[in-house]
């Protein structure tokens, strides 16, 4: 897979011939609603036709593997497919092997060596009795590398029926689902939600779900509701049996406690409820689990941060999900949504107080659609990268890029003559993410998980 940004002049057919993929894969990976209008500067993921496969409409698990020449396990197998006939049109599949011609002057050895696999494994793939006798010109069948074991979380917002379809579609990329929301109420008791088909598509997928505990109330982080609870051990203990009721009742499989706003007053008292929470839940088999504010300091100022205790929660809860987005806030001034330098700083700052393998570094999926010149007190339109790119399309003006922040961005003139700056993500944004987490750069889910402004994706810095 490789990431292709379109320059002035250019056809899909003519990057499609460049880079030797086929022109339907990714039009289909890219949700391209009008393959023949491209706009300059937007990223295309180009799929490696040796080693990668988009989903057709009509395809099936079978019919993919016979075509390929390999059984449906192993394909099921490279891909995390648990349910074969679950797999959806523009999802990209990891082809189980991909071929290398021997060139003069190699051996198994160096060509294992080459792709990170071993001698023997490369001899049982294609039933070579003698290792030491391979010739130039002999096509080998080389297995892919497996995907690299790491934890992946998504928030949603999307709890209807079109939620629970996003989630098949891209639950196996998952480890985690945190449906939000569950809000808090004064007397311990939470709002109701019925999320249950989002919660069947997790469980066809294997998604673990994740109920989101807030402190939401009319429109907003209520930090007076949090007091309220956080002030009161008796309310607490209330809150934590109605949790459990709910979870167990709904096959939740944890909790995400998001609050957010919460009075400098109240720092100890939070952590002092997150102790209880767990003492509570960890016996039943439940994770616990907090989302606390981008910090760069233990003692940075500002309503926001000030009761978010990194290094204590990380003693007490099983992760925390740093909620490395939202500098581009609806409610601010036109920004990027996660520029990539601060999100190193905030990086920096966690990994010396929480252990690597407790941090989940957030990423959005959205952007945010700002009138300019801005007027505080508007709020931006937020929108989705697909959205993003139609309107750079719709108004003939091309996407940059900025460098800083690694992030695109655009500005045009709408119908009525208002100007409008657009900060979104996109391929690049997103794999320059993935870099700063210090994942592996063969792991790029981005081209299956573009869908929807609701989704924010996690995973674990490593």
């Amino acid at each position: 897979m490789q990431i292709h940004v379109v320059e002035q002049g250019e056809s899909l057919w003519r990057i499609s011939q460049k880079y030797g993929s086929d022109m339907n894969q990714i039009v289909l990976l890219n949700q391209l609603n009008n393959p023949d209008t491209l706009v300059i500067g937007q990223s295309l993921v180009i799929p490696d036709p040796v080693r990668e496969y988009v989903v057709q409409p009509g395809d099936s698990v079978y019919a993919i593997a016979q075509r390929i020449g390999v059984s449906i396990e192993e394909l099921a197998k490279v891909n995390n497919i648990t349910n074969p006939a679950q797999i959806y049109a523009g999802e990209m599949l990891i082809l189980p092997y991909f071929s290398h011609e021997v060139k003069p002057g190699e051996n198994l050895w160096s060509i294992a060596s080459r792709y990170g696999t071993t001698v023997n494994q490369l001899a049982q793939v294609n039933s070579i009795a003698n290792p030491a006798l391979i010739y130039p010109g002999q096509t080998l069948r080389v297995p892919a590398l497996p995907r690299p074991l790491i934890e992946v979380n998504a928030y949603t917002t999307k709890l209807n029926a079109s939620g629970s379809q996003e989630v098949r579609a891209l639950g196996r990329n998952f480890t985690y689902l945190s449906l939000f929301m569950y809000a808090i109420q004064e007397d311990g008791s939470i709002t109701e939600r019925d999320e249950q088909p989002v919660l069947d598509a997790a469980a066809s997928t294997g998604a673990l779900p994740l109920l989101v505990l807030t402190n939401f109330s009319n429109g907003s982080f209520d930090s007076d509701l949090a007091a309220t609870l956080l002030r009161s051990a008796q309310l607490q203990d209330a809150l934590i049996t109605n949790l459990l009721e709910v979870m167990g009742q709904k096959g939740y499989r944890g909790v995400n406690v998001d609050f957010e706003y919460v009075y400098q007053t109240d720092r100890d008292n939070y952590n002092d409820f997150l102790r209880r929470l767990t003492e509570r839940l960890r016996p039943q088999g439940f994770l616990v689990s907090t989302a606390l504010a981008p910090k760069i300091s233990a003692d940075q100022k500002g309503l926001l941060y000030e009761a978010h205790d990194y290094e204590t929660q990380a003693n007490i809860v099983d992760f925390i999900v740093l909620m490395t987005y939202e500098w581009g806030w609806a409610g601010g001034r036109p920004w990027a949504i996660a520029p990539i330098n601060k999100v190193r700083e905030v990086l920096d700052y966690a990994v010396t107080v929480i252990p690597r393998d407790k941090i989940l570094m957030g990423m959005p999926l959205y952007g945010r659609d700002w009138k300019i010149p801005w007027v505080e007190g508007t709020l931006a339109r937020t929108v989705n990268p697909v959205e993003a790119v139609q309107l750079a399309a719709n108004y003939g003006v091309a996407i940059q890029y900025n460098e800083e922040y690694q992030s695109p961005f655009f500005r045009y003139t709408d119908n009525n003559g208002q100007e409008h700056e657009v900060w979104f993500e996109d391929a690049r944004s997103v794999q320059a993410k993935y870099d700063t987490s210090e994942l592996p750069s063969t792991y790029h889910p981005y081209g299956s998980l573009e869908v929807g402004a609701s989704w924010v994706i996690t995973t674990f810095v490593s």
